[in-house]
C-alpha cells in the first residue's frame, strides 16, 4: 500500500517538475513583450513595484502551500502559471525601464505637520447686549 502512494506521488512529481525547468526559462512567452514598449518613466516605476509585490505575494503563496500534504502538486497547479506570467512582465517591464534610461524618483518627502489651530476668540473685543 505505502510502495503504491509513492510511486503515485512520483508519477505525478515527474511531470510537474519538468514544466517547472521549462516554465522558467520560457517566461517571457507568457507575457506581452510589447506591452511596456509606451510607457514613460512616471508610468513604469509604479508598475514595476506593483509587479514586484504581485510576485513577492504569489511565492508566498507558494510556499504557504507547500507546507501542506501535497502542497507541491497544489503549488505547481494553482500557482506556477501566474509566476511564471509575473516573471515574463517584471522582465519586459525592466526592460523598458533600461531603454528608457529611467531612475528610481526620490522617496516622497514626508508630510508637512498640520497646522498648529487657532486659539480660542478673546472677549474683550465683543460688545454684549
Amino acid at each position: 500500500m505505502r510502495a503504491a502512494a509513492v510511486l503515485g506521488a512520483l508519477a505525478l512529481g515527474l511531470p510537474l517538475s519538468g514544466c517547472a525547468g521549462v516554465g522558467d526559462t520560457m517566461s517571457s512567452a507568457f507575457a506581452d513583450p510589447a506591452r511596456y514598449e509606451l510607457y514613460d518613466c512616471k508610468q513604469l516605476e509604479p508598475e514595476r513595484r506593483r509587479i514586484a509585490n504581485a510576485l513577492a505575494e504569489n511565492q508566498g503563496l507558494m510556499a504557504k502551500a507547500e507546507t501542506g500534504v501535497g502542497g507541491s502538486v497544489v503549488s505547481e497547479l494553482a500557482y506556477r502559471n501566474e509566476n511564471i506570467a509575473l516573471h515574463g512582465q517584471l522582465h519586459f517591464a525592466e526592460e523598458a525601464w533600461r531603454k528608457n534610461r529611467c531612475r528610481e524618483s526620490a522617496p516622497a518627502a514626508a508630510a508637512a505637520p498640520p497646522p498648529a489651530p487657532l486659539p480660542p476668540p478673546s472677549r474683550a473685543g465683543r460688545a454684549v447686549y
